[in-house]
């Protein structure tokens, strides 16, 4: 999730330098290892040389995302689809339904949208947490419900249009570290949906036509959205 927020020193030094995507790249080995998965090398790829700083990010992130919710590569999933009047609204509103029914609400100083690709990150880091929190306590219930979730989140949300975005990354920061982000976001993607059982979505999406409407642009920090 720290990768989709405004950057600042503590993404580089987590993500941007070798002994933070290091590290990172360390534990993915082990889920690597224990999924077939190959998700390592893109972590490691997060390090590009030279380390940016967290000012290089902030103009690559301003770039990229825009700040509005219209950048070259909108990080929120109801810009993407054909236009609708309705979608957006009922795309919005089944995400709140999500993140309520695990006891979950989007943080007000915050001041972000549920569609945020770092929410919706944010929101499967929950449910694989709660996942393998009922396989440990031996409770079937509780983690067929929480599998049965996130099957359905992934394949009415992230798993839908994150490719899309991931494949916008890397095109337009081939090099970069949002280029690497978006390849990992891609990876990450493919694997849980196929651990899920669930078929991604396209690698590209049209964003909607941009048309005015009430709902609230970023304005701040999301690395804190979801709050139980």
């Amino acid at each position: 999730m720290l990768g989709f927020c405004p950057p600042t020193e503590e993404t580089v030094a987590r993500l941007a330098r070798a002994e933070g995507a290091g590290a990172l790249a360390a534990a993915a080995a082990a889920l690597d290892a224990a999924d077939g998965t190959a998700l390592a090398p893109l972590v490691r790829a997060l390090a590009v040389e030279p380390a940016p700083s967290g000012a290089a990010l902030g103009l690559a992130y301003g770039r990229l995302f825009g700040h509005t919710a219209r950048g070259e590569a909108s990080p929120y999933e109801t810009e993407y689809g054909e236009d609708s009047l309705w979608a957006p609204q009922r795309e919005m509103s089944d995400l709140g339904a999500f993140y309520r029914a695990f006891g979950l609400a989007l943080d007000p100083g915050a001041r972000e949208r549920p569609d945020h690709v770092a929410c919706e990150c944010e929101f499967l880091l929950v449910l694989a947490r709660r996942e393998a929190r009922a396989c440990a306590l031996g409770d079937a219930p509780m983690r067929d419900e929480t599998r049965h979730a996130t099957r359905i989140f992934l394949r009415d949300h992230l798993g839908h249009w994150a490719l899309a975005l991931g494949g916008a990354l890397a095109r337009l920061d081939p090099g970069g570290f949002y280029g690497a982000l978006g390849r990992l976001l891609v990876g990450v993607v493919v694997a849980e949906c196929g651990r899920a059982g669930v078929a991604v979505g396209p690698s590209f999406l049209r964003l909607r036509s941009a048309a005015p409407d009430d709902t609230p642009m970023a304005c701040g920090p999301v690395d804190a959205s979801l709050e139980a």
